[in-house]
């Protein structure tokens, strides 16, 4: 309990990161389209190998529609508020390395 209470002081989480698993039926595009849900999921993965998931390291979270699907599939990292694109497990595994781990954003993926 102390190291949640000590991390809520400090915003609970170092970082949190958002992935956009929109999916809409009226012919517009949709991060869901591009497999995001499966990429979060992949990230979610590859965060508790590291144990960095829980209070005081990184989040991953589902989001509805950010409303930028026309760049999807999309993400956001807190509280840095770094957006990206993204196309595979291995566009994941460099922001998860680069970013959530090193505090480094990965240039070539920013929109």
């Amino acid at each position: 309990m102390a190291d949640a209470k000590q991390a809520g002081n400090a915003g609970f989480y170092q970082r949190h990161i958002f992935f956009c698993c929109n999916q809409r039926t009226d012919g517009r595009a949709s991060c869901e389209d591009c497999g995001a849900d499966a990429l979060r999921a992949h990230c979610k993965d590859a965060i508790k190998a590291r144990g960095l998931n829980g209070a005081g390291q990184v989040r991953v979270n589902k989001a509805g529609c950010l409303d930028r699907c026309d760049l999807g599939p999309v993400a956001v990292v807190y509280p840095e508020g770094v957006w990206y694109s993204f196309v595979d497990e291995q566009d994941i595994d460099e922001i998860v390395e680069s970013h959530l781990v090193g505090g480094v954003p990965v240039e070539r993926l920013r929109i």
